[in-house]
């Protein structure tokens, strides 16, 4: 059987409507933009475990947490991270919605995931993983610390995710560029970073990291810090020389 051939004219759509959506994905607030093919990501954990079911490809947006933030944190999350870290997410989600409705006004199905909605506070999960569609759309490579690592801003940025049915011309994973820094490993306070490389992902989030030690540290003190309430930390996204050396480009 002869394979089938896609034509000029419906890849030059596809080209097309793909700069049509990161222009509007832009113009709405984002920072980054990628697509994700979710064939790909077919198998991977979801909520519910139809969710991809009915849609070819992921939006992956991002959208940069000031620099400055950063500079504040020591050992621990302070409110001030916490707030800006709540409102990014908030943008995020307002980005995917306005991006869905128009998508929709175009004839096509569209469904937003929650920039941070957890489902299960012991796992740290929900419906889908944002860092794992960002990290298959182009928009960075995983990091040892878990954390999707951007050429453009580090690990300083935080993801949105948008299923649709929409053709669109998918990007490609980029190359992991972590090599042998180790700075996150060394500054992690929970001392749960293992110093593992990956060239693409992991296949199970405890080869880089002992997650009970994390998730200990977050939600049994840094979430308990007044007016901080949230499982979160930022040490390891400040070190990074990725975020850290482009940080007056920002």
């Amino acid at each position: 059987m002869m394979a089938a051939v896609s034509s000029p004219d419906c890849d030059r759509a596809e080209v097309s409507q793909t700069v049509d959506i990161k222009e509007k994905a832009l113009s709405l607030g984002a920072n980054l933009v990628g697509i994700a093919d979710l064939d790909l990501l077919r198998g991977i954990d979801c909520q519910p475990a139809d969710l991809l079911n009915s849609y070819d490809y992921a939006i992956s947006m991002a959208v940069k947490l000031p620099n400055a933030i950063f500079e504040q944190l020591d050992d621990r999350p302070t409110p001030h991270y916490a707030r800006v870290y709540q409102q990014v997410n908030i943008l995020l989600d307002h980005v995917a919605l306005q991006l869905s409705s128009y998508i929709e006004d175009l004839g096509y199905r569209s469904l937003p995931i929650p920039a941070s909605q957890l489902l299960d506070m012991e796992k740290l999960n929900s419906h889908l993983s944002s860092k794992a569609v960002a990290n298959v759309a182009g928009l960075g490579w995983q990091g040892k610390s878990l954390l999707i690592v951007t050429p453009e801003y580090g690990p300083r940025v935080r993801f949105v995710t948008l299923l649709t049915d929409m053709e669109l011309d998918a990007d490609s994973p980029l190359k992991n560029s972590c090599g042998s820094c180790h700075f996150c490993a060394d500054a992690c306070v929970a001392q749960a970073i293992r110093n593992v490389p990956t060239e693409f992902h992991y296949a199970d989030r405890e080869e880089a990291l002992d997650f009970k030690k994390c998730s200990d540290k977050l939600l049994t003190e840094f979430m308990l810090i007044p007016n901080v309430e949230a499982p979160i930390c930022g040490i390891c996204i400040k070190v990074c020389p990725w975020g850290r050396q482009l940080k007056k480009r920002g």
